[in-house]
């Protein structure tokens, strides 16, 4: 069998595979594939036929560029500009949080607690837009607002919303300030920052790289969800629902926070790992 040319299209594959199982990702041929192949606009069908197709200097300089910018740590999904959740194609960069599939149990609760006719839902601290886009594709009638204190990340929303032809109402705040007293909701959703800021995790992974301030929270985790749920029980209707997602570990502080701020049917849900992930509380009335 002949040696496979360095330049080709499949020699950059097998040295970027080999580059990344260096650096100790797991999915490392899963990985090369998918940066050689957004650098030259290409699937994995094209690039196995057009293996052997010579690259130019300067592509193969830039598939080792960016090679190596996985290799040290940098986030494959702001890598490749794109990530996946809830079966939509999100676009994503350093502006805002990589969406992580244990929050799709955030969207699956919402569903079940969003009334069977057109209502009215908020996302605070929207990042990429994830969880009210996925909630307005499923519940095409929904009136969907979503907030965040960042203008990167609102327009990084914005843009995926545009992207997917979907109609929101975006605000820029932290959390409920965002919006006037009125209008009310029948559901908030948010997956506000809930990391210790001395929480080793932040040095290590994808967590190095994405938003500090998406990401920590003062009080132990627990500053920002205190305050949404403070915030919250006077901006839904009698009957409507808040649903937080949190740490592995603040499902009883969180449940906590709802029963202190007069929240009834209060209740933790497990994620796919089997952690309490997201904590739901009923509005009086």
């Amino acid at each position: 069998m002949p040696k496979t040319e360095p330049t080709s299209i499949a020699g950059q594959v097998a040295e970027a595979r080999q580059c990344l199982a260096a650096a100790g990702i797991e999915s490392a041929g899963l990985e090369a594939r998918l940066l050689v192949g957004h650098l030259l606009c290409m699937d994995s069908a094209s690039m196995i036929a057009h293996g052997d197709r010579a690259l130019s200097v300067e592509q193969v300089a830039a598939i080792r560029h960016l090679v190596g910018l996985r290799a040290a740590g940098r986030p494959i999904a702001y890598l490749l500009g794109r990530r996946e959740f809830w079966s939509l194609p999100l676009r994503v960069d350093e502006r805002c949080l990589i969406p992580r599939p244990e929050t799709e149990l955030l969207v699956e609760r919402a569903l079940e607690r969003l009334p069977d006719r057109p209502a009215r839902a908020m996302d605070l601290g929207t990042g990429s837009g994830a969880i009210i886009l996925a909630l307005a594709v499923e519940r095409p009638q929904l009136a969907a607002w979503g907030s965040d204190a960042s203008a990167g990340a609102l327009a990084v929303a914005a843009d995926n919303a545009q992207r997917l032809g979907l109609t929101i109402h975006w605000f820029r705040g932290r959390w409920l300030d965002a919006v006037a007293p009125r209008p009310l909701f029948d559901i908030i959703v948010s997956n506000p920052p809930y990391v210790d800021p001395s929480d080793p995790h932040l040095e290590h992974g994808d967590l190095r790289f994405e938003p500090r301030a998406a990401l920590v929270a003062g009080d132990g985790g627990l500053a920002d969800l205190a305050t949404i749920a403070g915030q919250s029980r006077a901006r839904l209707y009698p009957g409507g629902w808040l649903l937080l997602e949190h740490g592995y570990d603040q499902s009883a502080a969180v449940r906590a926070l709802l029963v202190q701020q007069g929240f009834l049917e209060v209740a933790s849900h497990r994620d796919p790992a089997g952690h309490e992930r997201v904590t739901e509380g009923r509005c009086p009335g």
